[in-house]
C-alpha cells in the first residue's frame, strides 16, 4: 500500500467531518461505531474549514504541579516541540488531559496556538480547556472540551503516546480529519478511496433530497426514492 501524501490529505479537506465519517462507513464498515469523537467539543473558530493531518500526541495535567524539577519540565517541553515539528506535515496535535477532572488548566492559548502554528501544526483536538479566545492564532483549528481562564499548573506528562480524547483514540502518525463537528481517525488504506465513496453517497442522497423538495412529497414517493438511491452503485 502506498502511504498517503500531504496532497492526498489536502483533497479530503473539501468535505466536512460528517461526510468523511459517511465515506468510512462504506469503505471500512467495521469502523462504523468507533474511531471518532463522541462528546461535544468547543471550536476556537467554528467558521474555519476542515483540516486533515498526521497526529502528534501527548498527555497533560494541570490540577497540581509537576513532580519534577523546573529544568526537567523545561527539557520535556523542548522535547515535545521537537517531536511536534517532525515530518511528515501537516500535523494535528491530539492532547489528552489525564487529570480526574480535565480542563482545570488550559494548555492552549495565545502563546501555544502561535508556537504550534509556526512549527507547522494546523490544529489540535483536546478534552482539556483553552483560553485567550480573541488572541489565539487566527486560522488555527482548535477543538477543546471547554473554555477556561487559567493555565493552572499545566504541564506535559508523556509525549508520542496513544491517547483517547472523547472516544477518539490515536497514536503518532495516524491520520485525523477535524472540523467544528469533531474529529475522526482515517485508516491510511482508506484515504485514496474516500473521494469515490463521497461521490457515490452524494448521488444516493441527491435522489432522496430531490424527492423531499418536490411538490406532492409523501411516504410513497419517499419509499420510491429510497429504492432508487439503493440501486445507485
Amino acid at each position: 500500500m502506498t502511504e498517503p501524501t500531504p496532497e492526498n490529505l489536502a483533497v479530503l479537506t473539501q468535505w466536512d467531518t460528517p461526510t468523511i465519517c459517511n465515506a468510512l462507513e462504506e469503505i471500512v464498515p467495521e469502523r462504523r461505531g468507533h474511531g471518532f469523537t463522541t462528546e461535544p467539543l468547543v471550536a476556537l473558530d467554528p467558521d474555519l474549514p476542515p483540516i486533515c493531518g498526521y497526529a502528534r500526541t501527548a498527555t497533560i495535567r494541570a490540577a497540581r504541579p509537576a513532580n519534577e524539577t523546573a529544568a526537567e519540565t523545561a527539557a520535556k517541553r523542548v522535547a515535545y516541540y521537537a517531536y511536534v515539528a517532525q515530518q511528515p506535515m501537516p500535523a494535528i496535535v491530539v492532547i489528552q488531559d489525564i487529570d480526574p477532572r480535565p480542563g482545570i488548566g488550559a494548555f492552549w492559548g495565545e502563546v501555544q496556538t502561535n508556537v504550534h502554528q509556526g512549527l507547522g501544526v494546523i490544529g489540535a483536538v483536546t478534552n482539556g480547556s483553552f483560553r485567550d479566545v480573541a488572541d489565539s492564532a487566527r486560522g488555527f483549528n482548535l477543538l477543546g472540551g471547554e473554555v477556561g481562564p487559567s493555565h493552572a499548573f499545566v504541564h506535559v506528562v508523556d509525549i508520542d503516546c496513544q491517547v483517547t480524547v472523547f472516544g477518539l483514540t490515536v497514536s503518532t502518525g495516524d491520520i485525523v480529519h477535524a472540523d467544528r463537528h469533531g474529529a475522526v481517525m482515517i485508516p491510511a488504506r482508506a484515504v485514496a478511496q474516500i473521494p469515490a465513496a463521497v461521490e457515490l453517497i452524494s448521488r444516493r442522497e441527491a435522489k432522496i433530497i430531490a424527492a423531499a423538495k418536490a411538490s406532492g412529497f409523501d411516504v410513497a414517493k419517499l419509499k420510491a426514492a429510497m429504492g432508487a438511491a439503493k440501486d445507485i452503485h
